[in-house]
């Protein structure tokens, strides 16, 4: 998974542990596509002050997703239940030992 989608789905799972002004500015860039001059221009810092609140809301959902893996699971769960609608039927057992492990 390219870097930027992961980074995206971190935010999904553990954005909630950012604080406002990290998670603000990494929905601009992550999920808005905007750049940082963009997101500087926008929210009134520097662009090296926004590049450096990304790196650390980036390092901060990097080191929960380390620790708990619950983006892994998230995205293995999406892509089971894909397959379980589509008739796999060992899909659905997959899943359910997921969630077993949680």
């Amino acid at each position: 998974m390219p870097k930027n989608l992961y980074i995206s789905a971190l935010l999904d799972v553990y954005g909630a542990v950012l604080n406002e002004k990290q998670r603000e500015l990494c929905e601009y860039y992550y999920n808005e596509d905007l750049s940082l001059a963009e997101i500087a221009e926008n929210v009134g810092i520097t662009r090296q002050g926004v590049r450096d609140l990304i790196k650390r809301a980036e390092q901060t959902l990097m080191s929960l997703e380390e620790s708990c893996h619950y983006c892994e699971r998230f995205l293995k769960l999406k892509e089971l239940c894909y397959k379980a609608r589509e008739g796999d039927n060992g899909a659905a057992e997959k899943i359910f030992d997921i969630i077993d492990e949680l």
